[in-house]
């Protein structure tokens, strides 16, 4: 109990809070934090793909922990608002306007990779580049993708296609114009996704703020950079414990550059695996700086339950491949790395949502008198959105993307099912890593597969299973997405006091912000040198992984998987048991969420950090309490800092010599 209240304590800094002696008038979204977020989106839309696709560099974009959004506030904080501070502190950036900037550019950072761009300019034009003889997508693929969706001229071997993928020949210019209809047809429903995730947490904030009260552990470094503990001050700056933890993380790190600039410098090993049984089991041992300093704000028993869970997965993965029980359905790469452990994932992603709505079930039946108008319209002032415009907006945002997906070919009779399984999977992931900090997270399966497998091939056809595959461009690869963003963004709006309702035109501002910078640099880069050249799983191996499952499915026409329903109803009960159990005995050591995800291939990468983190928390606590346990905050915090930082220096330095293939850091 001691830690769980220490969890909420909310002091950032390790230190004694210091009240706040910024004017009221100052703890609001201003029109240069506006701006600058604006700017700050640019940089995020610029850096992210120019690191994977030019320098091949470290990732600043591509999980939930936003390295580049930490990084400039890093920089911004540290260099001139601290001068600022200092010498003319009437001109310097308020704790408000630094989380408005920070919480704009977090939400740019689910736009420029993995979360947007770097998906749909591949995904919409794969099929044609790499149709072939022997996967005759020609015939089985391109037939069924609209023609609204690719660039006009589209076609195996036209230019538009090849110059995209090998580069436009000498002089000749980026073909913007046969863009403009596949641009205009993906982007405003892939806009209304993102406001539906914003409208959605609007909804769920005061729930899982202020009701249940989650960690959100990716807020505490945000905050303690803005001083939102110390009267507007970055006072840990000033804790040598925090740069302790930064020079860790940061020499750690260059340690990897300088390797890969000077092979003679030793390989730092941050990584080992062990084969247990060959062929089988391999366990991976990864030590990663930043998620050491999430894991350090979370609670004991969920640190505990998403390191048990994950090894129990692996032990179960093996005894299975020993004994031979496997499945052969085809239900995508991603996720579990077992279909039966797909279904029984998801299973369990359905009970969390599930449950998380009957615990919230008083204060949506609030917003839902709200939205009808018969609530004290106060009772939703400190929202970006009134609870009316936020649930009228969802329910017709749901409506226009249904529109669009039966437009696409997808049957009408299967978009409901679809559109829930893919909220849950955004729902579900949000709300693990609101609670657990996992800032690199995925699903145990995705909609559109888990879609066709219950079903079947017939309600879809074979148009049904290419409009599946499409959707990958948003329901695949979740590493990033709006609806974490805005749900840490929101925890961190607490610190604005006034007219948080700018605060939604920031992220508007933002996403279309990173939106136009990344979409510009992408294609540009993409006709320049050549998309083959650029990051190999966005512009190859995320196409292979749509469309070959597409083709499978095609091909082999399977039936509804009776199994996969039972499967899905087991991880259902299974995670219903473990929170009950969990309400029953307040000792019950093991956390659901860690159940939920633990059978996900990134979890056996970084099992092992979390394991070492909960080791060191958990004897901290024990003999040093809660003072120790404050006090050594910073140096976790720095190990998130210094890392970002990192990456984002050895990423300049890269640019300045030219050297390319420098990935200091991955997750």
């Amino acid at each position: 109990m001691a830690e769980a209240a220490y969890n909420h304590h909310t002091d950032t800094t390790g230190g004694d809070t210091v009240k706040s002696s910024e004017p009221q008038r100052q703890r609001i979204v201003t029109g240069r934090a506006l701006l600058l977020g604006t700017l700050g989106a640019i940089v995020v839309g610029l850096l992210a793909p120019w690191a994977i696709h030019v320098l091949r560099g470290s990732y600043m974009a591509l999980d939930f922990s936003t390295p580049a959004a930490v990084a400039l506030l890093f920089v911004l904080v540290a260099g001139p608002n601290l001068l600022l501070l200092r010498f003319r502190r009437n001109l310097a950036l308020t704790t408000a306007e630094l989380i408005t900037i920070y919480s704009m550019m977090v939400v740019a950072s689910a736009i420029p990779t993995m979360g947007l761009t770097a998906q749909v300019i591949p995904l919409s034009t794969g099929p044609y580049y790499y149709a072939s003889p022997e996967n005759a997508w020609a015939q089985r693929i391109i037939p069924y993708v609209p023609d609204w969706l690719t660039p006009r001229g589209s076609g195996v071997d036209a230019p538009v296609i090849t110059n995209l993928y090998e580069g436009l020949p000498a002089g000749a210019q980026v073909p913007w114009g046969a863009w403009v209809r596949p641009l205009l047809s993906w982007l405003p429903m892939l806009l209304i996704v993102h406001f539906v995730m914003i409208c959605m947490m609007v909804l769920l904030r005061k729930q899982w703020v202020d009701n249940e009260r989650l960690a959100y552990p990716l807020t505490y470094l945000p905050l303690a950079l803005a001083g939102a503990d110390s009267g507007g001050w970055p006072v840990i700056l000033k804790r040598s414990t925090f740069w302790i933890g930064f020079a860790i993380a940061f020499l750690g790190g260059s340690w990897v550059g300088l390797h890969n600039y000077f092979p003679a410098v030793p390989a730092a090993k941050w990584d080992q695996s062990v084969t247990l049984i060959k062929g089988i089991w391999s366990l991976s041992f990864r030590i990663s700086f930043p998620m050491i300093g999430f894991f350090y704000l979370v609670n004991l028993e969920t640190s505990f339950s998403l390191w048990f869970f994950n090894l129990l997965a692996q032990v179960v993965r093996a005894i299975m491949g020993v004994v031979g029980i496997t499945s052969t359905e085809n239900l995508g790469v991603y996720g579990a790395r077992d279909p039966i452990l797909k279904y029984i994932g998801a299973g369990a992603f359905l009970a969390l949502v599930a449950s998380g709505l009957w615990v919230a079930r008083g204060h949506l039946k609030v917003v839902w008198r709200q939205a009808i108008g018969k609530a004290d319209p106060q009772l939703d002032e400190r929202e970006i959105l009134s609870y009316r415009v936020a649930f009228w907006g969802m329910i017709v945002g749901l409506g226009l993307i249904a529109w669009w997906l039966a437009a696409s070919g997808l049957p009408a009779t299967v978009v409901p099912l679809f559109l829930i399984l893919a909220f849950v999977f955004f729902l579900g992931l949000t709300r693990i890593v609101a609670e657990s900090g996992m800032a690199e997270a995925v699903a145990p399966a995705i909609a559109p597969t888990t879609v066709a497998g219950l079903l079947g091939w017939g309600p879809l056809g074979d148009r049904g299973v290419v409009s599946l595959a499409l959707t990958y461009v948003w329901t695949s690869d979740i590493r990033t997405f709006v609806m974490a963003s805005a749900a840490n963004s929101l925890k961190l709006a607490d610190v604005i006091e006034g007219k948080q309702r700018r605060l939604f035109w920031g992220f508007i501002l933002a996403i279309i912000a990173a939106l136009a910078a990344s979409m510009w640099l992408t294609m540009t880069r993409a006709y320049t040198q050549g998309g083959v050249t650029m990051n190999s799983w966005f512009f190859d191996g995320a196409v292979q992984a749509a469309y070959k499952w597409a083709q499978e499915w095609i091909v082999k026409r399977p039936e509804p998987s009776v199994a996969g329903l039972i499967y899905t109803a087991i991880g259902a009960g299974i995670y219903l048991v473990l929170t009950a159990l969990r309400f029953r005995w307040a000792n019950w050591p093991f956390h659901p969420i860690g159940y939920c995800i633990g059978s996900v291939w990134i979890m056996d990468n970084i099992w092992f950090t979390i394991f070492l983190t909960w080791l060191t928390k958990a004897a901290i606590l024990r003999y040093g309490g809660m003072v120790w346990y404050s006090n050594l905050r910073p140096v976790f915090l720095g190990l998130i800092c210094g890392q970002f930082v990192c990456n984002a220096a050895w990423l300049i330095l890269d640019w300045a010599t030219g050297h390319t293939g420098n990935a200091v850091f991955w997750i």
